[in-house]
């Protein structure tokens, strides 16, 4: 599991994430808005859109919150017009960090996350600085009780997944993005409890820290995670459980 994801996991299990449910509403709305806004408001034929509406469902978002989301996005009624931009840099350690943010004021956003950055013994970065580093895939996570490891294998690569991997309770299926939703609805049609389902970006090799600059890391990707334009961080750090929930406690 990469570091980022073990993050989240530790904080999801100590309750951070029903602390930030009114965060997490936000940041799911906006990727609501814009995916409508890209690609139209039908969801079936809209990947981006259905990914995000499912993670809206997952977080039990009100039904009323996603249709009025999809209308912004569609200009049926008024909204903020979002726009997508990556932002690329090094945290503690030469930690590569990359972000990805939906913002309707560029240099507001820019100047609060070089402060961040700043403030963490990081720096902010040029585009294309770090982006290399990471390798963009789609991973789907199916609860492991019930199923074998080769029943797993055997679906996922006839629908073109790349790998299977079992990660404690949950399989998790890797593919190119291009094959993702047809991996998806092969797991739904299976009826298998889908616990995770996105295309995320995933580092090529990571950076070990320990002590003072575990524990910066730590507190930046806090900070990051915060921030109300930030959609999704993505860092390369390989920290110690132990010492994560040290740090988290």
């Amino acid at each position: 599991m990469s570091g980022h994801n073990k993050w989240s996991t530790i904080k999801h299990k100590k309750g951070a994430a029903d602390a930030k449910r009114g965060k997490m509403f936000s940041k799911l709305i906006k990727e609501i808005t814009i995916a409508a806004r890209m690609g139209g408001g039908d969801p079936e034929g809209n990947p981006r859109l259905r990914t995000a509406v499912l993670a809206a469902r997952g977080a039990n978002m009100p039904k009323d919150n996603v249709e009025r989301a999809i209308k912004r996005g569609t200009g049926e009624i008024e909204g903020a017009n979002y726009e997508e931009i990556n932002y690329e840099g090094y945290g503690p350690g030469g930690v590569a960090v990359l972000l990805e943010a939906l913002t309707d004021n560029k240099n507001r956003t820019v100047a609060e996350i070089r402060h961040i950055f700043d403030k963490y013994n990081g720096n902010l970065g040029e585009s294309g600085c770090v982006a290399w580093m990471f390798d963009k895939k789609g991973i789907i996570e199916v609860g492991a009780q019930g199923l074998s490891e080769d029943e797993v294998m055997e679906l996922a690569l006839e629908h073109g997944a790349q790998d299977v991997k079992q990660d404690g309770d949950v399989f998790e299926i890797s593919s190119d993005p291009g094959d993702f939703e047809t991996v998806r609805k092969a797991v739904e049609e299976k009826g298998w409890k889908i616990e995770l389902a996105e295309i995320t970006m995933i580092p090529q090799n990571t950076i070990k820290l320990e002590g003072k600059k575990a524990e910066q890391m730590l507190k930046m990707m806090d900070a990051l995670d915060d921030h109300d334009d930030l959609q999704r961080v993505f860092a390369n750090f390989d920290i110690s459980e132990e010492d994560m929930l040290k740090a988290s406690a």
